[in-house]
């Protein structure tokens, strides 16, 4: 009889390198759960867990989940599509507990074939955009020199969805001409965010992630009409089966791993806001590398990128993808392609 991978699991924290403010809340240390499968060999597959409690998980809700996973694990890493379907049946939810074990097994089956996830694709690391960097909410001064410190990177995306969204970005403009992307993370009501189109107009705000609230499709849809910025839902989009029903209310979809679930999902969401001619964005939690590079490595198939999570850390524990000066570039080891540092 065959027998199922192994999985073990360590939990980390880690801290950014100041302290991380969005609509929602302030942060500077996150618990984020390291998981590893290995097979009957001694072959090694890594994912991670990046909950957020926003969806219903801490690293806590994760251990406990994985330890639900035991008896529906494959005996090896190839048979991909049940071994998730599996997780979801018994799970339910916990999406960031299931994407770590999906990016185990999709390490662990690169590994043995020696080859990187980005090449069993079939896409070209040439091919994926820019990624941005966030400077978070802050005071004017703390925002200029932020602003500052992230000089290598090309594209900003500014956190906004307070009252104090016109001196952040004052701040930053008096300090760069940089493209800006804005990031409400349904901050604002349809109302406030619409009031707020001409400022951010006038500060060349290229485009603006979730405005409103997550649950607030008519709100989303009103802001997307008044508004010659494209409008990009995220809260609002968790997995492919949302993307029929936000059609016409937003220019384009983003992708986080800890809210799909699986990379097999986040494959499925890019085919399905391509036949409703949506863009494609990817985005991130506080994250290592690690828990980065699974995502960076279908950025290729993307139309915009913000996988800049390790690279907000005081320390990253892993070496993977990075995006160093905006530009992404992926491990050529098999699997993943992810060390540990």
């Amino acid at each position: 009889m065959s027998v199922a991978l192994k999985l073990s699991f360590e939990v980390l924290e880690v801290r950014t390198r100041h302290p991380f403010t969005i609509a929602r809340g302030t942060s500077d240390a996150y618990r984020r759960v390291w998981v590893r499968l290995t097979d009957a060999d001694g072959a090694e597959g890594w994912g991670e867990a990046d909950p957020s409690s926003y969806y219903g998980e801490t690293a806590d809700t994760v251990v406990a989940a994985l330890g639900r996973l035991g008896p529906v694990l494959p005996a090896g890493p190839f048979d991909l599509e049940n071994a998730e379907a599996a997780m979801l049946r018994t799970l339910g939810g916990n999406p960031s507990a299931r994407v770590a074990v999906s990016a185990a097994l999709h390490d662990l089956a690169g590994k043995r074939l020696g080859a990187p996830l980005w090449k069993l694709w079939g896409l070209d690391p040439a091919r994926a955009p820019l990624s941005s960097f966030t400077i978070g909410l802050d005071a004017p001064e703390i925002v200029r020199a932020k602003v500052r410190e992230a000089a290598p990177y090309p594209i900003l995306k500014i956190k906004v969805g307070t009252p104090d969204d016109e001196a952040m970005l004052r701040a930053v403009r008096e300090v760069t001409d940089k493209p800006l992307r804005v990031d409400a993370n349904g901050g604002w009501s349809a109302k406030q965010a619409m009031a707020r189109l001409p400022l951010l107009e006038e500060m060349g705000v290229e485009l603006v992630e979730q405005p409103v609230a997550a649950g607030d499709l008519a709100g989303l849809a009103a802001v997307h009409r008044a508004s010659r910025i494209p409008i990009v839902a995220d809260e609002a989009c968790q997995v492919a089966a949302d993307i029929p029903g936000l059609a016409g209310a937003v220019d384009g979809i983003s992708i986080k791993l800890a809210k799909c679930g699986s990379l097999r999902e986040a494959l499925r969401m890019i085919a399905v806001a391509r036949a409703h001619h949506l863009s494609v964005m990817v985005g991130c939690m506080i994250e290592t590398s690690l828990g980065i590079t699974a995502a960076a490595h279908f950025t290729p198939l993307l139309d915009l990128v913000d996988l800049d999570g390790a690279a907000l850390l005081a320390h990253d524990p892993f070496v993977g993808a990075s995006i160093d000066g905006g530009r992404i570039t992926l491990p050529t080891a098999p699997g993943l392609g992810v060390t540990r540092r």
